[in-house]
């Protein structure tokens, strides 16, 4: 018996896009323009109806397979057709051709709350919900317990959910989806919602779904170090085609190749057009650069050396942001320097328009090598206003100027160290 529980075939979906009509478009500029002309009227409007409408293909020719226990991470830009496939899979919406093949119970937390009744209690919701994936009340009942401790809202299971803040919503919506034994678990980017505990939280709970109970897990997020951490395989999708499907590796390593840009000292970076998570319209980085001290080495950061970030941020009214962040991560997306203004108490006042703000690390812990730069703009964790988890790649060299330099030991940073070797007394 095939142990394949996901079998995708030639899937497509096309949506239509209306646009607005333009102004003079009403009955009495109608009227006018056929007596005036009604052949042109004619002509004009069946070019007017034909403009009206613009399809959109949102997933072109997909097809793939994924085997029972699989881990898989579905990634690429905003906008590439993650959601839209999920969606599917999830039977919400229908394809426009193709078709899929699913063994076994499907659990979606695509969205906070998904299948939640606001009006409803926790305790209720739970039970709703469990019964929309097919359960019994009784296995319902034997889970019940796990639910609640591990979404940690037993305080206020008895409260309607429309109360609940999107935190609690997505504790209890995860738990409910995770602990209902279904076969495929299909997780969305709406983990990031919840806090850094939280997020540890889920990711070790859906290891042990795939690893010790041998259920399904597709899990869809930006964030390229927990795809790299629990997934063993991934897809990468790009304007609704399938570009990649293979090893994590190298699907986080052509994801980075086709949307990092690769920064100059001094250049400055566009970085609105970045994929990221959760951009608002009220602040959101606008562009960026940096420069290293030394002339001789053009400014590139040394590995020693000091390194400045110049960033140009967007405000649409005067406010005073808590927490403004460069990271720096390693390019399988393990955070290596935080350098956030949170952690110095030291808020930054934003005008009206755009503003201009310097963040400069005193001296790189850092080997030769290439790195990315990701940009964090928030009041508080649940509270982002901009988050670009990889906004750029830079280069530190080394010794004599070089990338690569004389340093090809592992590791990451870079240290001082002495050996002293005692002469032993027999």
């Amino acid at each position: 018996m095939s142990d394949t529980v996901i079998h995708v075939e030639n899937l497509s979906k096309r949506y239509v896009i209306g646009h607005q009509r333009r102004k003079g478009d009403g009955l009495r500029h109608a009227i006018e323009a056929v007596v005036r002309n009604p052949f042109q009227w004619l002509r004009d409007r069946k070019q007017a109806v034909l403009k009206e409408h613009e399809e959109f293909w949102a997933l072109r020719d997909i097809s793939f397979e994924i085997k029972q226990g699989d881990v898989v991470g579905i990634i690429g830009r905003n906008g590439a057709g993650k959601s839209t496939l999920l969606k599917i899979l999830s039977r919400i919406t229908e394809p426009t051709s193709g078709r899929i093949r699913l063994k076994g119970r499907v659990a979606s937390l695509l969205e906070v709350g998904t299948g939640f009744h606001p009006e409803l209690t926790g305790r209720e919701n739970i039970f709703l919900n469990g019964a929309i994936l097919g359960m019994s009340k009784v296995e319902i009942k034997r889970k019940f317990d796990e639910i609640v401790a591990f979404s940690e809202v037993e305080k206020f299971l008895d409260t309607p959910v429309k109360r609940y803040s999107s935190g609690m919503y997505v504790r209890l919506a995860f738990a409910v989806a995770a602990h209902l034994e279904p076969e495929i678990l299909i997780v969305d980017e709406v983990l990031a919602v919840g806090d850094a505990e939280f997020q540890k939280k889920c990711l070790g709970k859906m290891q042990d779904v795939s690893t010790k109970e041998g259920r399904t897990v597709l899990f869809v997020s930006h964030n390229m170090d927990a795809i790299s951490r629990l997934c063993g395989s991934a897809i990468m999708l790009n304007k609704g085609c399938k570009e990649y499907n293979g090893s994590t590796k190298q699907a986080v390593q052509k994801y980075l190749e086709n949307f990092s840009q690769i920064g100059q000292p001094g250049n400055w970076l566009d970085i609105a057009a970045c994929p990221r998570r959760g951009l608002g319209t009220k602040a959101f980085f606008h562009s960026a650069t940096y420069l290293g001290q030394s002339n001789e080495a053009n400014f590139w950061p040394l590995s020693e050396g000091e390194l400045l970030f110049k960033l140009r941020i967007s405000s649409d009214l005067k406010r005073t942001v808590p927490s403004l962040g460069v990271t720096i991560l390693s390019p399988s997306f393990h955070k290596l320097v935080n350098a956030d203004t949170v952690l110095i108490s030291r808020p930054i006042h934003l005008e009206k328009g755009l503003n201009e703000v310097h963040i400069k690390i005193q001296r790189l812990h850092l080997k030769p090598g290439r790195y990315l730069v990701g940009l964090w703009l928030a009041n508080s964790v649940n509270d982002p206003f901009d988050h670009v988890e990889s906004a750029f790649e830079i280069s530190v060299l080394g010794e004599n100027n070089r990338l690569g330099s004389a340093i090809t030991h592992d590791g990451v940073v870079t240290c001082d160290f002495t050996v002293y070797q005692p002469a032993l007394v027999i």
